[in-house]
């Protein structure tokens, strides 16, 4: 048995991951309920044929991981591809090996693994064109030492969650974000 596989044992399904949110449920399900793929009967065949598992590091109190998990689980649901969740905060050796720019630890962060417990690539924890919504968003915060700069902070979170469960263009960036990594790589 592999590292990932040990990993994908200790893993939570996503049934119960969603099941015990305290946070973002709501949002996540409303993402989940209006989310739809695109027609892409080949690409799904294909990675149904791959047979892949997906191991999700992640929290509910995360708006990356409440918008880009409904997406991977439509993936995962039309590909037969098993979904596991395993908290970041609680599993930091796992969460160590996937640093974003090799510092942060930002979530989610998908690893597919094959049927022998290889990982086969990893995605996360946004797509780029997302990633560019995001930094133009937040590019007009106060100084972090600025007396302000919490509340406008958090005015700025509520507003990309505002779009994170509304804006079908990010859940598709997402969705064609983790297809072209799956492509180039299985």
């Amino acid at each position: 048995m592999t590292e990932l596989d040990q990993w994908f044992d200790k893993a939570m399904s996503a049934e119960q991951y969603i099941n015990d949110m305290e946070a973002h449920r709501e949002n996540l399900q409303k993402v989940c309920d209006n989310f739809e793929l695109p027609e892409d009967e080949d690409f799904f065949s294909h990675l149904k044929r791959k047979n892949l598992r997906a191991i999700v590091i992640t929290e509910d109190w995360c708006g990356d991981a409440m918008v880009n998990t409904p997406v991977l689980l439509h993936l995962a649901e039309k590909s037969d591809m098993e979904v596991r969740m395993i908290l970041r905060d609680s599993n930091l050796e796992l969460m160590d090996q996937y640093l974003t720019n090799g510092k942060s630890r930002s979530i989610p962060i998908i690893i597919f693994i094959d049927a022998y417990g290889a990982e086969v690539t990893h995605w996360g924890p946004r797509s780029e064109e997302n990633q560019r919504q995001v930094d133009a968003l937040m590019a007009g915060l106060p100084d972090k030492e600025a007396d302000n700069y919490k509340e406008k902070f958090r005015e700025k979170i509520g507003e990309l969650t505002k779009r994170f469960t509304t804006e079908e263009e990010m859940w598709q960036s997402a969705y064609q974000s983790m297809k072209a990594k799956l492509e180039a790589n299985i």
